[in-house]
């Protein structure tokens, strides 16, 4: 099987108007959405739609309904104009742990029935369950890939709505590579990062990150909480918080790939 899990690292530095910076451990899941029914019947520590030490349920992606991941990311690509043919489809995400999941950023690695990786979607969450995702198309390049998209969902409360995202990643293989910048009129805000290693996706190694991270899901979402609790001590503006975008998914429709929006290996 294709799927895999990573121990990994998550880094935040705040650059204006003061210092900031934090990191924690966690790991996370890479799965080919088409294995996980069959990962599912085969561990008994992940289960898939029901509950377990580890979970991954269809509603805490996509539509958020419930319904196949693979056939919103499908319909999606359609209604943006991407028609090529659908191959594999990988997530990289937290699974639910004890019943329980917060992930600030899933990503869909999309490729053709040639393997060639097509698109990629970023699906963020804000901690007010709010979801909205990013979809934007891989220039047909080597190398590292670069994508860039506006801001259009309220994450935080110490940054406001008027920036940019700048996403730095490659395809997952031995390494996971995730880096997030984001930046305003005034410069650069924030650079956010996640780095892990490869290991197999089986009961063993599930239970080991289990033993290692038993809390992970808490670690996270009281994480976030208290980093702001920190950042508000120093003295941050504060933005209130914004009602999501009424459409699910902005991005670029295909065909719009263009130096000042999308560059790879560069």
């Amino acid at each position: 099987m294709r799927s895999a899990l990573y121990q990994s690292t998550v880094m935040h530095h705040r650059v204006r108007p003061f210092k900031h910076r934090f990191t924690y451990r966690v790991f996370n899941l890479l799965l080919d959405i088409d294995e996980i029914p069959a990962l599912a019947k085969k561990s008994r520590l992940l289960s898939h739609n029901r509950f377990n030490l580890l979970s991954f349920f269809d509603k805490d992606f996509a539509s958020g309904d419930g319904s196949s991941p693979r056939e919103w990311v499908e319909t999606t690509l359609q209604d943006w104009g991407y028609n090529f043919p659908v191959g594999t489809i990988d997530l990289m995400c937290f699974p639910r742990m004890f019943g329980y999941v917060f992930n600030p950023l899933s990503v869909y690695y999309i490729r053709d029935t040639d393997g060639l990786l097509r698109v990629i979607l970023y699906e963020v969450t804000n901690t007010y369950r709010d979801r909205h995702s990013y979809l934007l198309p891989v220039a047909q390049e080597t190398g590292t890939i670069r994508q860039t998209c506006a801001k259009n969902l309220y994450v935080s409360p110490f940054i406001g709505m008027e920036a940019r995202y700048h996403f730095k990643l490659g395809e997952p293989g031995e390494k996971l590579a995730v880096a997030i910048r984001e930046e305003t009129a005034d410069g650069n805000v924030l650079f956010a990062a996640m780095s892990g290693d490869r290991k197999p996706l089986n009961d063993k190694m599930l239970a080991l990150m289990v033993l290692r991270h038993p809390l992970m899901t808490l670690k996270v979402i009281g994480g976030i909480h208290w980093e702001a609790f920190r950042l508000w001590r120093k003295g941050a503006k504060v933005f209130g918080h914004q009602a999501p975008p009424d459409v699910r998914v902005t991005g670029l429709r295909a065909g719009e790939l263009d130096d000042q929006a999308i560059a790879a290996g560069r």
